[in-house]
């Protein structure tokens, strides 16, 4: 088993990098170009992603098992071809949920206190400059925050501003339920309407590309915040920018991009009320190891020739459990 090779298209927390070589070979991309990709998954066994991949990347690699995401959203990796070859495709899901939570609470008292603007105006014009965005500032205490996606990032986003600032929240996800008693589940237009910070959390898929619409943007209160710790796509960045330009929104903190990383021409560079970040609301220390280490241990159960614990593709899981079997017996 030691001469499996799993391939890394970005490093992973050194400590389950380690622990990975243990049981197997371990490169990782030179690049995340295409045809760097392609070139280093050619003998691999998995691949573990972090960066998008190309579909050309079956083709290429013979002796492939499983893709297994460093992380929850799947939409880096062209699911339904790795299901026509037989290929695993698992994921880590809520291993980085309290991380991405935090970080997006944590914008959302930034934008409400103003401090990241307030940091910078003092550094650039002054005390008594950066003093007088005091007066803009408001609490968290007794608002509402609107979560659109209730899984484990929305939920861990719950907890916090319900219990930690007495928040009230409300939130929209397509089936229409949710695990927590204190969330008010309504219709996605009501919960742009009423919330006064709107926090995205929901994945990337055919019904969440655009979701956040021009039309919907139109609805949220001219004084609401707007967070986003999904994925660009999810929300018409340009009508965005045209909300914050115009005033029509009172801000916005954004950790992802319809196109990243975002140029350098983005008119969202010299916006004061818009915080930017880039893509990195799920990574801490503590994250990747948690994310690395689902991921190693999933990694092992294929290499095994065992169906992973979060299997994505589950739909296949006869025809993927015949083909893992079927390749090992060969290699």
């Amino acid at each position: 088993m030691t001469s499996k090779l799993i391939f890394l298209t970005n490093p992973i927390h050194p400590l389950v990098h380690a622990e990975m070589e243990t049981f197997a070979r371990v490169s990782v991309a030179t690049s995340v170009r295409d045809e760097d990709l392609i070139a280093g998954a050619r003998e691999a066994a998995i691949v573990v992603v972090r960066t998008p991949i190309p579909a050309a990347l079956y083709d290429h690699a013979p002796n492939l098992l499983g893709v297994i995401r460093h992380g929850a959203g799947v939409d880096m990796i062209p699911i339904p071809e790795a299901t026509a070859r037989g290929i695993a495709v698992a994921n880590a899901p809520g291993t980085n949920a309290v991380t991405v939570a935090e970080f997006a609470v944590g914008q959302m008292l930034s934008l409400a206190h103003r401090s990241a603007a307030a940091n910078q105006r003092m550094r650039a014009s002054g005390w008594a400059s950066a003093r007088t965005l005091a007066d803009q500032g408001l609490e968290l205490a007794g608002k509402k925050v609107g979560l659109v996606g209730l899984g484990a990032i929305g939920q861990a986003v719950a907890k916090m501003c319900h219990f930690g600032f007495g928040m009230s929240v409300c939130g929209y996800r397509p089936s229409g339920r949710a695990s927590l008693e204190f969330i008010d589940v309504m219709p996605l237009e009501q919960v742009l309407t009423q919330a006064d910070f709107v926090v995205l959390a929901c994945p990337l898929n055919d019904s969440t590309k655009g979701l956040i619409s021009r039309d919907l943007l139109g609805k949220m209160k001219a004084s609401a915040y707007l967070i986003n710790v999904a994925r660009g796509a999810v929300v018409d960045q340009q009508a965005l920018v045209e909300a914050l330009s115009e005033k029509r929104l009172a801000g916005a903190a954004l950790d992802v991009f319809t196109q990243q990383p975002l140029p350098t021409e983005s008119p969202l560079y010299g916006m004061e009320n818009v915080l930017l970040s880039p893509h990195m609301a799920g990574v801490t220390d503590d994250s990747l190891r948690a994310m690395g280490s689902s991921v190693a241990r999933q990694a092992r159960q294929i290499l095994n020739g065992q169906l992973p614990d979060h299997l994505v593709n589950h739909e296949a899981a006869g025809q993927l459990q015949e083909h893992l079997v079927r390749q090992l017996r060969k290699q």
